[in-house]
Formats: C-alpha cells, sequence, structure tokens
C-alpha cells in the first residue's frame, strides 16, 4: 500500500450545531418525534430556533464530529464537506482548521445558507435532532479531492449526506477512488430513519463499496429488518470486512468473518448529552485501526471517546483523546 498523507478522510454534512436543554413537554408541545433526526427546511428552521432556550452554537455535523475526534485522538484528518459564504460557513472553516483538520472543499456561492442542526437534550439525556441541510446537501462528485482519498488510510462516509442524488454520486466516486488506491472506505448508517429511507442502497453500499461499518442496534436491525439484534449481526457478517455495531450502556459488538468481539461500555460519571456519542466512538476505533491495533482493542478506543462525548454538552471532544486512551489502553 502506498504511503499515506492523511489516516482519515471525512465526507459529509457541514453543519453548525444549536444545542439547548428541554423537557418533554416542551418536545411534545413543538410536535417533534423525540430522539430522532428529522430533516426540515429553513422556514421551519427558523421558528425552531425562535422557540429554542438558551443555547450552545458549535460547529458540527456527524462525519466533522468524527474527524475534530480523530484529531484529538492525535490523529490525522481532512474533511471534505459543503458551506456557503456566510457567517455560519465561516465559523464552521474556522472551527474545523483550527483543530489541525484540512477542509478541502470550496464554499458554495448560490444563495444556499450554510445547514444547521437544532439539537433538543431531555434530561435522560436523550437528543432530538431537527437538521437544516442548507448548503451541505449540494456536495457533488466535483467536490470530491481525489488526491486526498487516495492518500488516506480510511474514507469515512456519513449517511446522513445520502438523500440526493449528487450526493450519492459524489460518495459512490470517493469509494473507488479509495479502493482503486488500496484504500479502506467506511460508513456510518447514522440514523434508523436514515436507513428506512434508502435501505436497498444502503445494503448495495455496504456489500459491494463498505470495508468497516458504523451501525448502532436499531439500525443495524431496519438495514436487514429482522426481528433482533442477533439475526441482523448474522446478516452482516456475510456483507463487509468490520462491522462494529453499538448498543449504548451496553458496549459494542465487532464482527468480522467468523470473530465476534463483545465489548463493555467504558465507565462514564454523568451521562449528560448523547449527541455525537457515535461519532466519537467511529474516531477513536478508526484511529485504533489505522495503528493496526486489533479489533476488541480498536472497541475499546472507540467506548473511551464516546463516554468522554456523553459526560458534557456538545458533540465536540472538552478532554485530551489522546490523553484519556493512553491513559486506559496504553
Amino acid at each position: 500500500m502506498p504511503a499515506s498523507h492523511h489516516d482519515v478522510v471525512g465526507i459529509g454534512n457541514a453543519i453548525v450545531d444549536v444545542i439547548a436543554h428541554a423537557d418533554d413537554a416542551e418536545i411534545e408541545r413543538l410536535g417533534l418525534s423525540r430522539g430522532t433526526m428529522t430533516l426540515i427546511d429553513a422556514e421551519t428552521a427558523a421558528l425552531l430556533y425562535d422557540r429554542m432556550g438558551p443555547a450552545v452554537e458549535v460547529s458540527g455535523g456527524s462525519a466533522a464530529n468524527t474527524i475534530a475526534a480523530l484529531a484529538s485522538l492525535g490523529g490525522d484528518g481532512a474533511f471534505i464537506g459543503k458551506v456557503s459564504s456566510d457567517q455560519l460557513g465561516a465559523i464552521f472553516r474556522h472551527d474545523i482548521t483550527a483543530l489541525g483538520i484540512r477542509f478541502l472543499a470550496e464554499p458554495g456561492h448560490g444563495g444556499t445558507p450554510t445547514g444547521r442542526c437544532l439539537i433538543f437534550v431531555t434530561p435522560d439525556a436523550q437528543r432530538t435532532m431537527q437538521t437544516f441541510l442548507g448548503a451541505s446537501a449540494e456536495l457533488t462528485p466535483a467536490d470530491i479531492d481525489e488526491a486526498a482519498v487516495a492518500g488516506a488510510r480510511i474514507t469515512y462516509l456519513e449517511g446522513y449526506l445520502w438523500d440526493r442524488p449528487a450526493a450519492k454520486e459524489a460518495f459512490r466516486k470517493a469509494a473507488k477512488t479509495a479502493h482503486d488506491a488500496g484504500r479502506l472506505v467506511a460508513l456510518s448508517l447514522s440514523d434508523p430513519f436514515c436507513v428506512d429511507r434508502h435501505r436497498a442502497d444502503f445494503r448495495a453500499l455496504v456489500e459491494h463499496h463498505v470495508d468497516v461499518l458504523f451501525a448502532n442496534e436499531d439500525e443495524i436491525v431496519s438495514l436487514y429488518q429482522e426481528h433482533s439484534f442477533d439475526a441482523a449481526l448474522q446478516q452482516v457478517r456475510h456483507h463487509c470486512w468490520i462491522a462494529a455495531l453499538t448498543r449504548s450502556e451496553k458496549g459494542s459488538v465487532i464482527v468480522s468473518n467468523d470473530a465476534v468481539h463483545v465489548v463493555d461500555a467504558e465507565p462514564v460519571a454523568a451521562v449528560v448529552d448523547t449527541t455525537g456519542a457515535g461519532d466519537a466512538y467511529a474516531a477513536g476505533f478508526l484511529f485504533a485501526l489505522t495503528r493496526e491495533r486489533d479489533l476488541a482493542t480498536c472497541a475499546r478506543a472507540g467506548g473511551i471517546c464516546a463516554a468522554e462525548a456523553i459526560g458534557h454538552m456538545g458533540a465536540r471532544p472538552e478532554a485530551s483523546l489522546a490523553r484519556l486512551v493512553t491513559e486506559r489502553l496504553g
């Protein structure tokens, strides 16, 4: 395999997260589907923003959060995502480049504003997300930096971006470029509703283009329309090299050919906000994989990063993930 320029190149939505506390009554009053991600238009985004309580605003997006956590681990990352040439776009670009991450897509000038995700966090730390994709959904094959993808050990694709035809073609182009260069392709299924919308496409993608799959319990069961997690696990083991399946407080299960690794969740003092837990898990897993650690250790690294993420508001790490992983894994 040729020398790599990056550990991971992430491709996904470039979004600014707006995070606020809310109780169950407010979730019901606003007519939101609790604990899920729903795509909304610009008008709905403006209405919900006006009705939110005090909020924290921070650059986000699932794959971008993973690359940010990778940087905290000491990994070398790059990110491809679309923003507009507006204030939120400038904030996103500043935040991600300040972490030492290469931001590879040029800003759009078509008038579509930068995307934002309104996140309502209930007292049980569950998050309900209302996402206006904005410019991030306008990613096209022309935005894929082929040299960066060919030079990365792993290209990481965000399932949330799969809604538009041009983005699908961008994913396929990136996967082909990576495989032609002898690199790995990873995919996060992102959300059960996302799987419901694109089940057939995702199955084909996993079977023919993906080496490493990340999914939680609901997502993998939905993907294969099975009645149980164990039944879905038996299906996915035939379709990709590695499936890293997360189960919240039950930890994770890693499947690779005939091997199955069951790894406990890492301890956490208090669960404050589950936003970004899966993103952080993917970062820890991929970082360890690029260091050629065994799969059980990759899962532990992912669990350590996820535990840090759920201990505070927001998806980006507040502590050094490199220090935490070194202390616990060596």
